[in-house]
């Protein structure tokens, strides 16, 4: 199946909608841009949605064939082929003993990986954060992560790759713990943008998701619970198909986004060139922003507000300009 998508997908390839922003833009600026929904000019209809996106730690991929920001150019040069090596002998490991586990398919969290998942879940816990946000709208957002009852009400939202939900579980235990009957829904057009065996699922549809060996052997929670439990696989298509590409994942995402009524803002736990090129796609060309060329670290959080705008024939989607807030790691 990795050898059939490598050479047959076109996920990275499509043409760049039409800039709908100088049509929304005098909308919002004309008052058309009420608590989430108002009426602007011709029966145009503007809606708003919070969205926080929360990138993975660090993966096994991300281990053996990035450098990353823990490690000199130099020491990742040194260690390549014996990381590699590693890795294909972990993987050997793995297909012997029939688990249902890869170091490279469907990457799972590395150890650094579920350390920065911690990191994460450190800061939205700690009493002291809040005291480290300087504006209203950062505390609310942060209310919001935190699942409190007075913030607006929020949705834990994931891939159905393995590194994205095992980072949203593990940075979200305590808001899990304290909301028992709150799940994290798996959103499979989060599906990461690639055509490398690390963005390919090994979850079958509508199953449970199977953690790694690195989530097993961790002691931050109890992986299997929670992907037997707290999790919900109903919306899991499975594997991306082959004639798919990120733009249609990508708008049927925003689709998604605002056909969820009872929430104001969407939790999204996914990947780097995925959130990459919701930036690039949907803030307006004449806006120069970092999130169009850099990635948001590894467990990095980022805020924005989706505007979608019901034209009679079609929707719209753009990002507020004014709206990207870093909330935690920002980008690099």
């Amino acid at each position: 199946m990795g050898v059939v998508y490598f050479v047959l997908c076109n996920d990275k390839s499509w043409a760049k909608p039409n800039d709908p922003w100088p049509f929304i833009q005098p909308l919002l600026n004309a008052g058309a841009d009420g608590d989430s929904k108002a009426k602007g000019g011709a029966g145009t209809v503007i809606e708003k949605k919070t969205i926080i996106f929360v990138r993975h730690g660090e993966s096994t991929w991300n281990e053996t064939f990035n450098k990353g920001s823990h490690r000199s150019a130099m020491v990742f040069a040194v260690g390549f082929v014996p990381n590699l090596i590693k890795a294909i002998l972990y993987e050997l490991y793995l297909l012997l003993s029939g688990r249902m586990d890869s170091w490279f398919y469907d990457s799972p969290l590395s150890e650094l990986g579920l350390s920065q998942a911690d990191s994460l879940h450190s800061f939205l816990t700690s009493p002291t954060t809040k005291n480290t946000l300087s504006s209203p709208t950062e505390k609310t957002l942060l209310a919001s992560l935190r699942g409190e009852a007075s913030a607006p009400p929020s949705l834990l939202i994931s891939s159905n790759l393995r590194r994205a939900l095992s980072t949203v579980a593990v940075a979200f235990r305590t808001r899990l713990s304290e909301n028992e009957r709150e799940k994290i829904i798996v959103v499979p057009s989060l599906q990461e943008i690639s055509r490398n065996p690390d963005t390919l699922s090994l979850t079958p549809a509508h199953a449970v998701v199977t953690p790694s060996w690195i989530d097993c052997e961790s002691k931050m929670c109890d992986m299997k619970e929670l992907m037997a439990e707290r999790v919900d696989v109903s919306m899991n298509r499975g594997n991306k198909p082959v004639d798919t590409n990120g733009l249609k994942r990508m708008t049927e995402f925003c689709k998604y986004a605002f056909e969820q009524k009872d929430y104001e803002v969407l939790i999204v736990g996914g990947h780097s060139i995925w959130f990459r090129s919701f930036f690039r796609t949907f803030l307006p060309k004449v806006i120069r922003h970092i999130g169009k060329d850099k990635k948001i670290v590894n467990g990095g959080t980022v805020a924005l507000t989706l505007v979608r705008a019901r034209f009679p024939n079609e929707d719209k989607y753009v990002i507020d300009p004014g709206s990207v807030s870093v909330i935690y790691g920002g980008f690099k």
